[in-house]
């Protein structure tokens, strides 16, 4: 699987960009992308639509936005982008407004990036680290923290035996946002020793309805479960998809522990 220093060259990193609204922010990020040969310029209008339709799902975290669409033919191959804003923008959502980095992922195929993914959410989740990224002085600092920080992990979690239960994280695509809050609870579960019981699943809105039979629950943002409606297993909403503690929260609440 690729690394997350891999996907995220450092002429895909702009730092202190002005943007006047989340648009601009995105098509800024978009830019990216095509300028470092992963997407066609179509891809940014897909994710400005994938905005457009689903609202702000994508701002995962306080202050970040993961913005993506779904695998297209505008994808050339799996990247990523970074776009540090010089004044934050607001995107509409409600807890983690004003924005102030944009990471945008053009992805192949919804398993590629996978280990990527956890590592960068690994890396915001830690304060210092993250705090480190928001000060970086230009791009190439940037890539250096992210190349020496990221310990990225490789494949599944090993499990000695079936999971019991089933957790399904959900968002509009399947490949992003989803994958960011699979990460944390899974952080939350290993440090349980909960790990050979449960298994997380990230998936987009249109298959979680037919996996719900196999799931227990479904934890996902306020934007996409207002669009799931009733799915026959409890969803919660989670603000913050890199906090550990809000993950624990949910899953405690769950289980009742």
């Amino acid at each position: 699987m690729a690394a997350l220093s891999d996907l995220l060259p450092v002429a895909a990193v702009r730092l202190d960009v002005p943007a006047a609204d989340w648009r601009e922010a995105i098509r800024t990020a978009g830019a990216l992308l095509t300028e470092t040969g992963a997407t066609t310029g179509t891809y940014t209008a897909e994710m400005i639509r994938n905005a457009e339709e689903n609202g702000p799902y994508f701002v995962i975290a306080p202050g970040f936005a993961f913005a993506h669409a779904r695998p297209s033919p505008a994808v050339l191959r799996t990247g990523l982008s970074w776009v540090r804003l010089g004044r934050p923008v607001e995107f509409g959502h409600a807890a983690n407004d004003p924005v102030h980095l944009v990471v945008a992922l053009a992805a192949e195929d919804s398993g590629a990036h996978t280990a990527a993914m956890a590592a960068l959410a690994k890396l915001l989740a830690d304060p210092e680290t993250a705090r480190t990224l928001q000060e970086a002085t230009d791009p190439e600092a940037l890539h250096t923290v992210l190349a020496g920080a990221t310990g990225e992990r490789h494949g599944e979690r090993a499990q000695s035996g079936p999971a019991v239960h089933k957790i399904l994280t959900v968002c509009g695509n399947g490949v992003g946002t989803s994958l960011f809050l699979k990460n944390t609870l899974e952080q939350v579960l290993d440090r349980w020793g909960w790990s050979r019981h449960v298994t997380v699943e990230a998936t987009d809105t249109i298959s979680a309805r037919g996996k719900t039979s196999e799931a227990v629950a479904i934890l996902t943002s306020r934007e996409i479960a207002g669009t799931l409606g009733e799915v026959g297993v409890p969803v919660t909403v989670v603000e913050d998809f890199t906090s550990g503690p809000e993950a624990d929260r949910a899953l405690r609440a769950l289980y009742d522990v």
